[in-house]
Protein backbone atom coordinates (compact mmCIF):
# COMPACT_ATOMS: atom_id res chain seq x y z
CA UNK A 1 0.00 0.00 0.00
CA UNK A 2 1.52 3.36 -0.97
CA UNK A 3 2.26 5.76 1.86
CA UNK A 4 0.45 9.13 1.80
CA UNK A 5 3.72 11.04 1.96
CA UNK A 6 6.66 11.68 4.27
CA UNK A 7 5.98 10.34 7.74
CA UNK A 8 5.01 13.23 9.99
CA UNK A 9 6.00 13.49 13.63
CA UNK A 10 2.54 13.78 15.14
CA UNK A 11 -0.88 12.16 14.55
CA UNK A 12 -2.63 15.39 13.52
CA UNK A 13 -0.03 16.11 10.84
CA UNK A 14 -0.14 12.49 9.65
CA UNK A 15 -3.92 12.49 9.26
CA UNK A 16 -3.69 15.81 7.39
CA UNK A 17 -1.25 14.14 4.99
CA UNK A 18 -3.63 11.19 4.64
CA UNK A 19 -6.38 13.64 3.67
CA UNK A 20 -4.03 15.25 1.13
CA UNK A 21 -3.26 11.85 -0.41
CA UNK A 22 -6.93 10.88 -0.52
CA UNK A 23 -7.78 14.11 -2.35
CA UNK A 24 -4.97 13.40 -4.81
CA UNK A 25 -5.78 9.75 -5.51
CA UNK A 26 -9.47 9.08 -4.80
CA UNK A 27 -11.68 9.91 -7.78
CA UNK A 28 -14.79 10.29 -5.58
CA UNK A 29 -13.04 12.67 -3.19
CA UNK A 30 -11.60 14.76 -6.03
CA UNK A 31 -15.02 15.88 -7.24
CA UNK A 32 -16.42 16.82 -3.81
CA UNK A 33 -17.01 20.52 -3.08
CA UNK A 34 -17.58 22.44 0.14
CA UNK A 35 -21.33 22.43 -0.55
CA UNK A 36 -21.32 18.68 -1.23
CA UNK A 37 -19.83 18.11 2.22
CA UNK A 38 -22.51 20.02 4.15
CA UNK A 39 -24.90 17.04 4.62
CA UNK A 40 -22.00 14.93 5.91
CA UNK A 41 -21.00 17.71 8.31
CA UNK A 42 -24.55 17.87 9.68
CA UNK A 43 -24.69 14.09 10.02
CA UNK A 44 -21.31 13.77 11.72
CA UNK A 45 -22.14 16.62 14.13
CA UNK A 46 -25.39 14.89 15.06
CA UNK A 47 -23.59 11.58 15.62
CA UNK A 48 -21.08 13.29 17.90
CA UNK A 49 -23.94 14.79 19.92
CA UNK A 50 -25.43 11.31 20.28
CA UNK A 51 -22.08 9.95 21.41
CA UNK A 52 -21.65 12.73 24.00
CA UNK A 53 -25.16 12.40 25.41
CA UNK A 54 -25.85 8.69 25.10
CA UNK A 55 -22.75 6.87 23.86
CA UNK A 56 -19.56 5.39 25.23
CA UNK A 57 -16.11 6.92 25.46
CA UNK A 58 -15.09 4.87 22.43
CA UNK A 59 -18.10 6.22 20.52
CA UNK A 60 -17.14 9.78 21.38
CA UNK A 61 -13.50 9.30 20.36
CA UNK A 62 -14.57 7.83 17.02
CA UNK A 63 -17.14 10.55 16.30
CA UNK A 64 -14.66 13.29 17.19
CA UNK A 65 -12.35 11.73 14.63
CA UNK A 66 -15.09 11.69 12.00
CA UNK A 67 -15.81 15.37 12.67
CA UNK A 68 -12.09 16.17 12.47
CA UNK A 69 -12.02 14.46 9.07
CA UNK A 70 -14.71 16.91 7.90
CA UNK A 71 -12.54 19.85 9.01
CA UNK A 72 -9.52 18.38 7.23
CA UNK A 73 -11.61 17.70 4.12
CA UNK A 74 -12.85 21.30 3.91
CA UNK A 75 -9.34 22.63 4.50
CA UNK A 76 -7.91 20.39 1.76
CA UNK A 77 -10.53 21.59 -0.71
CA UNK A 78 -9.79 25.20 0.27
CA UNK A 79 -6.05 24.68 -0.16
CA UNK A 80 -6.58 23.98 -3.86
CA UNK A 81 -8.72 27.02 -4.55
CA UNK A 82 -7.12 29.08 -7.30
CA UNK A 83 -8.30 32.49 -6.04
CA UNK A 84 -8.35 32.44 -2.23
CA UNK A 85 -6.53 29.34 -0.99
CA UNK A 86 -5.98 28.47 2.66
CA UNK A 87 -4.98 25.21 4.31
CA UNK A 88 -5.31 23.46 7.65
CA UNK A 89 -2.27 25.33 8.99
CA UNK A 90 -4.01 28.64 8.24
CA UNK A 91 -7.15 27.37 9.98
CA UNK A 92 -5.16 26.29 13.03
CA UNK A 93 -3.19 29.56 13.15
CA UNK A 94 -6.37 31.62 13.00
CA UNK A 95 -7.93 29.53 15.77
CA UNK A 96 -4.83 29.87 17.95
CA UNK A 97 -4.84 33.66 17.59
CA UNK A 98 -8.57 33.88 18.31
CA UNK A 99 -8.36 31.74 21.46
CA UNK A 100 -5.41 33.76 22.79
CA UNK A 101 -7.32 37.01 22.19
CA UNK A 102 -10.44 35.69 23.88
CA UNK A 103 -8.59 34.43 26.98
CA UNK A 104 -6.75 37.55 28.19
CA UNK A 105 -7.02 36.17 31.74
CA UNK A 106 -4.92 33.20 30.62
CA UNK A 107 -2.50 34.78 28.16
CA UNK A 108 -2.55 38.42 29.33
CA UNK A 109 -2.94 40.61 32.38
CA UNK A 110 -6.72 40.48 32.73
CA UNK A 111 -8.24 38.87 35.81
CA UNK A 112 -11.32 36.64 35.83
CA UNK A 113 -12.16 34.79 39.03
CA UNK A 114 -15.64 33.55 38.12
CA UNK A 115 -17.24 32.03 35.01
CA UNK A 116 -19.33 35.20 34.60
CA UNK A 117 -16.17 37.34 34.55
CA UNK A 118 -14.65 35.03 31.94
CA UNK A 119 -17.78 35.48 29.81
CA UNK A 120 -17.51 39.27 30.05
CA UNK A 121 -13.93 39.14 28.76
CA UNK A 122 -14.89 36.69 26.01
CA UNK A 123 -17.77 38.86 24.81
CA UNK A 124 -15.64 42.01 24.91
CA UNK A 125 -12.96 40.39 22.74
CA UNK A 126 -15.59 39.03 20.40
CA UNK A 127 -17.24 42.45 20.08
CA UNK A 128 -13.92 43.94 18.94
CA UNK A 129 -13.47 41.17 16.37
CA UNK A 130 -17.03 41.53 15.05
CA UNK A 131 -17.31 45.31 15.25
CA UNK A 132 -18.69 45.48 11.72
CA UNK A 133 -21.86 43.78 12.89
CA UNK A 134 -24.85 46.06 13.32
CA UNK A 135 -27.18 43.76 15.28
CA UNK A 136 -26.74 41.31 18.14
CA UNK A 137 -28.53 38.85 15.88
CA UNK A 138 -25.87 39.04 13.16
CA UNK A 139 -23.95 35.79 12.89
CA UNK A 140 -26.74 33.60 14.27
CA UNK A 141 -27.31 30.78 11.78
CA UNK A 142 -30.89 30.28 10.68
CA UNK A 143 -29.98 26.65 10.01
CA UNK A 144 -29.82 25.83 13.70
CA UNK A 145 -32.53 23.48 14.99
CA UNK A 146 -35.59 25.58 15.85
CA UNK A 147 -35.51 25.09 19.63
CA UNK A 148 -31.79 25.89 19.78
CA UNK A 149 -32.31 28.90 17.50
CA UNK A 150 -35.14 30.16 19.70
CA UNK A 151 -32.96 29.89 22.78
CA UNK A 152 -30.10 31.67 21.03
CA UNK A 153 -32.32 34.52 19.78
CA UNK A 154 -33.87 35.01 23.21
CA UNK A 155 -30.41 35.16 24.75
CA UNK A 156 -29.10 37.62 22.17
CA UNK A 157 -32.17 39.85 22.49
CA UNK A 158 -31.61 40.02 26.25
CA UNK A 159 -28.20 41.64 25.59
CA UNK A 160 -29.85 44.83 24.34
CA UNK A 161 -33.19 44.87 26.16
CA UNK A 162 -35.27 42.96 28.62
CA UNK A 163 -36.11 39.56 27.16
CA UNK A 164 -39.47 39.74 25.39
CA UNK A 165 -42.38 38.38 27.39
CA UNK A 166 -43.97 35.55 25.49
CA UNK A 167 -47.61 34.86 26.26
CA UNK A 168 -48.95 31.49 25.19
CA UNK A 169 -52.49 30.20 25.11
CA UNK A 170 -53.28 27.58 27.73
CA UNK A 171 -54.46 25.29 24.97
CA UNK A 172 -53.17 26.22 21.48
CA UNK A 173 -55.91 26.10 18.87
CA UNK A 174 -53.92 27.28 15.84
CA UNK A 175 -50.45 26.69 14.48
CA UNK A 176 -49.52 30.28 15.35
CA UNK A 177 -50.64 29.75 18.96
CA UNK A 178 -48.61 26.53 19.04
CA UNK A 179 -45.57 28.56 17.96
CA UNK A 180 -46.19 30.98 20.83
CA UNK A 181 -46.49 28.07 23.26
CA UNK A 182 -43.24 26.52 22.08
CA UNK A 183 -41.41 29.84 22.31
CA UNK A 184 -42.79 30.35 25.83
CA UNK A 185 -41.45 26.93 26.82
CA UNK A 186 -38.02 27.81 25.41
CA UNK A 187 -38.07 31.10 27.33
CA UNK A 188 -38.94 29.17 30.50
CA UNK A 189 -36.06 26.80 29.83
CA UNK A 190 -33.65 29.69 29.35
CA UNK A 191 -34.68 31.35 32.62
CA UNK A 192 -33.99 28.07 34.43
CA UNK A 193 -30.67 27.43 32.68
CA UNK A 194 -32.02 24.41 30.80
CA UNK A 195 -31.16 23.42 27.23
CA UNK A 196 -34.47 23.07 25.40
CA UNK A 197 -32.96 21.25 22.43
CA UNK A 198 -31.19 18.70 24.65
CA UNK A 199 -34.29 18.20 26.78
CA UNK A 200 -36.32 17.22 23.73
CA UNK A 201 -33.54 15.03 22.33
CA UNK A 202 -33.34 13.08 25.58
CA UNK A 203 -37.11 12.68 25.72
CA UNK A 204 -37.10 11.42 22.12
CA UNK A 205 -34.42 8.88 23.02
CA UNK A 206 -36.69 7.63 25.80
CA UNK A 207 -39.58 7.43 23.33
CA UNK A 208 -37.43 5.46 20.88
CA UNK A 209 -36.44 3.05 23.66
CA UNK A 210 -40.12 2.57 24.57
CA UNK A 211 -41.02 1.81 20.95
CA UNK A 212 -38.18 -0.71 20.58
CA UNK A 213 -39.21 -2.45 23.80
CA UNK A 214 -42.80 -2.64 22.59
CA UNK A 215 -41.63 -4.12 19.27
CA UNK A 216 -39.52 -6.69 21.11
CA UNK A 217 -42.51 -7.67 23.28
CA UNK A 218 -44.64 -8.19 20.16
CA UNK A 219 -42.01 -10.51 18.69
CA UNK A 220 -41.94 -12.77 21.75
Amino acid sequence: MPQPGPVASDPLRRVAEVMHAVRDRCVWTQQITHRDLVPYLVEESAELIDAVEAGTRDDMREELGDLLWQVLFHAEIAARDTEEPFDIDDVAAGLEQKMVRRHPHVFGDAVARTPDEVLVLWNAAKAVEKRERRSVLDGVSQRMPSLALAQKLLGRSAEVAEAPRVVASAEPETEAELGDALLALVAHARVNGWDAERALRERLRALEADVRRAEADLEE
